[in-house]
């Protein structure tokens, strides 16, 4: 399907695109519509992915940030009404909003994705659907098997984990080329937590934990978490695929 961005935006592209990189970055780091100079989101995520074939840019990755930043910010807030708790389900839903959507735009990095043009001429609205099939989820979500599942902490993996992995690779190179095999783990992946989803995602994308040059994308900095968090959520996460799968390969 074609999309048409609205004239406006149109008109903001051609006039931002006179900017440099520097400048541009500092229009679209500005979060309120209301003040002057604000760019919209479609505008936002047009350069962003502009700036997808060159590499390591690093105005990609501070773009990323602000986009990511305005994601977060339209979601439904966890807190309760009275702001003293956090609601289980709305927190199940932003996680579950921000890792589809993080997920989209890191596969449009690597090869172009369509699903990406509809929030190019209205941002709002492909949210919107985003936000209506993660409601719908939310239930399954809170119902599946806490088996491996345990507070997130700092400290090393419990035993247990580590004899369920069995230094099992559910993303090996091998493995994904066969499509029967990725359709599978496609399913399993959608039975994690929505940490552990987000980072199996982002592993299966290429994206690194971490590293020393910060003009890369990491996982530790799209997520906020440290390194040993995440690489424990990885392993509890492989863990777990590793069950799923293995369930549906027998008779």
């Amino acid at each position: 399907m074609l999309y048409v961005r609205r004239p406006e935006v149109e008109s903001e592209i051609a006039g931002l695109g006179a900017l440099t990189d520097t400048e541009l970055v500092s229009r679209c780091q500005i979060a309120r519509r209301e003040q002057a100079g604000y760019v919209s989101t479609e505008a936002v995520l047009y350069f962003l992915r502009a700036r997808k074939i060159e590499g390591d840019n690093p105005t990609f990755k501070e773009l990323f940030a602000v986009l990511n930043g305005r994601v977060l910010r339209a979601l439904p807030k966890a807190e309760t009404s009275d702001g003293n708790a956090l609601s289980l389900s709305k927190q199940l839903i932003r996680d579950r909003i921000f890792d589809r959507f993080t997920e989209i735009l890191l596969q449009d990095r690597l090869t172009y994705d369509d699903r990406l043009d509809y929030y190019e001429i209205n941002f709002n609205g492909a949210l919107a659907k985003l936000r209506s099939t993660a409601q719908r989820r939310v239930g399954l979500e809170t119902n599946r098997s806490t088996t491996l599942e345990s507070p997130e902490v700092e400290g090393e993996i419990k035993a247990e984990v580590e004899e369920a992995l069995g230094g099992f690779d559910p993303l090996s190179a091998e493995a994904l080329d066969d499509i029967h095999y990725r359709s599978r783990l496609d399913a399993a992946i959608d039975g994690l937590t929505p940490l552990q989803s987000r980072i199996v995602e982002m592993l299966r994308q290429g994206i690194p934990i971490d590293s020393n040059d910060s003009g890369i994308v990491t996982i530790r900095g799209t997520l906020g978490k440290s390194e040993k968090t995440i690489r424990n959520q990885r392993d509890k996460a492989f863990a777990t695929l590793r069950v799923a799968l293995t369930e549906r390969e027998k008779p």
